[in-house]
């Protein structure tokens, strides 16, 4: 799989990213470095152990990752997420978006593990 393939399987914004950081070498390595990315490993352990302060600081940082990189899918969910947990309270839904957020960030996972 190329890298505009891989966006494709993101659905992601290919031609933004590339307008923004100008060079499928440069995004192809940041992409590839997402995979050592540990926000979203941060806001699951801040949730399971209603830690609200780690889980909002990853999904924030996880959302920023996102947008950067024009992960357009899972900075939505990301986003959603960030916004739920700005006042640093877990509340009953919140658990319903980490969901969204947890299969787009599998499908974006999956879809770079494509290029490797």
């Amino acid at each position: 799989m190329n890298l505009e393939e891989c966006y494709e399987a993101m659905d992601s914004d290919y031609d933004d990213v590339m307008r923004r950081l100008g060079s499928e070498t440069l995004v192809r390595k940041f992409v590839l470095k997402f995979l050592d990315d540990t926000s979203f490993q941060g806001l699951k352990e801040g949730l399971e152990n209603q830690d609200a302060e780690l889980a909002f600081r990853s999904a924030h940082t996880l959302k920023g990752v996102c947008m950067n990189l024009g992960f357009t899918k899972l900075f939505e969910v990301s986003s959603a997420l960030t916004e739920e947990l700005r006042d640093k309270e877990i509340k009953e839904n919140t658990t319903e978006m980490f969901e969204e957020v947890e299969r787009e960030y599998t499908r974006t996972i999956e879809a770079i593990k494509g290029l490797c």
